[in-house]
């Protein structure tokens, strides 16, 4: 049921014009104003001279401390299996096409790429499932709750603020 109800939204979604040009900056992709992680899970069957490598430890930083990051200094922050521009599960796909629709700065993760971040995120929410979306530092929940806000209003309510600020940022 759930996934027909994912379906259903995401073809009633799917008229919806998404356009935006990606560009590589450093080891990430930078998609107007969205900002994600691009590296892809280990394969056993990858040669250890291209399988991707954990850039979170360099950074000096816990995971944790990653996490805490992240949703302190992005106003909406989502992580997801996959990332925006290419989800990989019909739930995340769902999210960002909700959260795509108020045209706001989107920050996401891909949880598949690290169970290090994925166990992480899962502790600082006590949230057990993905996507997990955070407005303002404040979890929100999944693509479940975003769908529903969205229904009935409050999400455009809680991202007021955000819209106006990317608005201003953008023509200033």
């Amino acid at each position: 049921m759930a996934r027909s109800l994912s379906n259903m939204v995401l073809k009633g979604l799917s008229s919806l014009r998404s356009t935006h040009s990606s560009r590589a900056i450093s080891g990430s992709f930078y998609n107007s104003a969205m900002r994600y992680s691009t590296t892809v899970t280990s394969d056993s069957d990858t040669h250890d001279d291209f399988k991707p490598t954990n850039k979170l430890p360099s950074s000096g930083l816990s995971v944790q401390d990653v996490v805490e990051q992240d949703i302190k200094e992005n106003p909406v922050m989502i992580y997801m299996k996959g990332v925006p521009d290419s989800p990989r599960c019909g739930f995340s796909a769902l999210a960002v096409k909700v959260l795509n629709e108020y045209k706001v700065p989107l920050s996401a993760r891909n949880i598949l790429e690290d169970l290090e971040l994925k166990n992480a995120v899962k502790s600082f929410s006590c949230w057990p499932t993905f996507p997990q979306i955070f407005i303002k530092g404040e979890f929100i929940g999944g693509s479940d709750i975003i769908l529903n806000l969205h229904q009935t209003g409050e999400l455009k309510e809680k991202l007021k603020d955000i819209v106006t600020e990317a608005n201003t940022e953008n023509s200033g």
